[in-house]
């Protein structure tokens, strides 16, 4: 029985691809997702070529644009996913990416480089929160937790193992060429998404007064931080990023300066991470069934503060242990706050507050990434334990201010 139960819970997640439609959809995600893994790998190796002390200019201004197109432009996506076809948003998004991504191969200045990766993610921005607010519409609310699992996982997955089958690519193909692979995924991708049912997608229209495109913004806001539960939830996702960006911005100078270790050696402590993320994102639908999943958000910050706070003084092969914990702590996080807006919040408002808690857990992370190297330039020999006491500090200040018993406001 014992034995039943696990291979349950290990197989729970795929229980979600029986359903047709939610499966074609993750299909189309899936290919999206290596296709900017893709996108990314071919930059920085353009980044390169224009020369090597310019390259990691190049893509932190990049990473810059990209949060920031975010930040600007998800809330509004939000608001246009509750009031037009949420099926040409996605398809038409994808088109339009295809042939932003099919101009990168032909760059020949810096400049180049800003204005596409921006318009990119501009698209990008109104890609995503649609495609979150779909979810609860075409699985059942029985399995909807499964399904932002499963597609939360698959994107950690992609992310350590996107960039290497990408890698593998430009070497074959070429830096340059390699954006070719990348529009034609957007485009298989983009056909997975026409052959979806548009009636399903789209959720219940408002019956109340329309409400110009600024206030539904607003509203989305309001909505989101309105809920108690989404509010507990939005304060842990931001000390996740303020010890999520100590391991992304710091990780690298700790193994190849602090350890005197190779890049090899910095690729599998971060694979760990990306493993354990993985990990905790498939089985987070079975880990925490309560109606606040203040188990995984508390959860996973204490993991996040816990893993980091010793790093500094630690050998390698500890290291990999313990950025395992931390990946599992940054997925029990974070995917809390899609499954409680999707139970919480009313149908026809969903894009909208997806929209918002888009660019608002952006927007953490624009906060964390300039702490994290502050923290890093000034303070390397012990940037991890000022994180992650900051974390453990912020994490205490959430739980007395802001966490809830698992009362909403009846935003329903």
């Amino acid at each position: 029985m014992q034995v039943a139960n696990k291979l349950k819970i290990l197989t729970e997640p795929f229980e979600v691809l029986k359903n047709g439609v939610f499966a074609r959809l993750y299909l189309a995600q899936t290919i999206s997702l290596l296709g900017d893994a893709f996108t990314w790998i071919g930059l920085a190796l353009i980044s390169y070529q224009f020369g090597k002390e310019n390259s990691a200019v190049i893509l932190a201004s990049a990473l810059t644009l990209r949060v920031t197109a975010f930040i600007l432009f998800s809330p509004f996506a939000g608001v246009l996913a509750d009031k037009i076809d949420r099926k040409k948003i996605l398809y038409i998004t994808h088109f339009i990416r295809m042939v932003i991504v099919a101009c990168f191969p032909f760059i020949t200045e810096q400049w180049h480089i800003y204005v596409l990766v921006f318009l990119l993610n501009v698209f990008n921005a109104f890609f995503t929160p649609t495609y979150k607010a779909i979810i609860p519409h075409i699985v059942d609310k029985g399995i909807y937790r499964q399904a932002v699992g499963l597609s939360t996982a698959t994107y950690q997955l992609l992310g350590f193992l996107g960039p290497a089958l990408a890698g593998i690519m430009a070497i074959w193909f070429g830096a340059r060429q390699i954006f070719f692979i990348d529009a034609a995924s957007f485009v298989i991708a983009g056909i997975l998404i026409m052959t979806l049912p548009g009636n399903i997608m789209q959720g219940p229209r408002s019956s109340g007064k329309q409400l110009s495109t600024w206030d539904d913004v607003l509203k989305g806001v309001r909505l989101l931080f309105g809920n108690k539960l989404l509010r507990f939830a939005l304060s842990i996702e931001f000390i996740s990023a303020i010890a999520g960006a100590q391991i992304l911005v710091n990780t690298v100078s700790h193994v190849k300066t602090g350890l005197q270790l190779t890049d090899s050696h910095y690729g599998l402590v971060m694979a760990f991470f990306g493993i354990g993320a993985s990990v905790a994102a498939f089985l987070s639908g079975s880990i925490d069934k309560s109606r606040s999943r203040n188990v995984s958000l508390i959860t996973g910050a204490l993991f996040l503060g816990l893993a980091i706070t010793g790093a500094n003084y630690l050998s390698y092969y500890p290291l990999l242990f313990l950025w395992l914990i931390a990946g599992l702590g940054q997925s029990l996080a974070e995917i809390p706050s899609e499954t409680l807006i999707g139970e919480n919040i009313k149908e026809q408002e969903q894009g909208k507050v997806y929209g918002s808690h888009f660019a608002f857990s952006h927007l953490w992370w624009a906060i964390a990434y300039p702490i994290a190297g502050f923290l890093g330039t000034y303070y390397p020999n012990s940037n991890f334990l000022i994180g992650g006491l900051m974390t453990m500090a912020l994490l205490t200040i959430g739980i007395l201010f802001f966490r809830t018993k698992g009362n909403s406001q009846g935003l329903r």
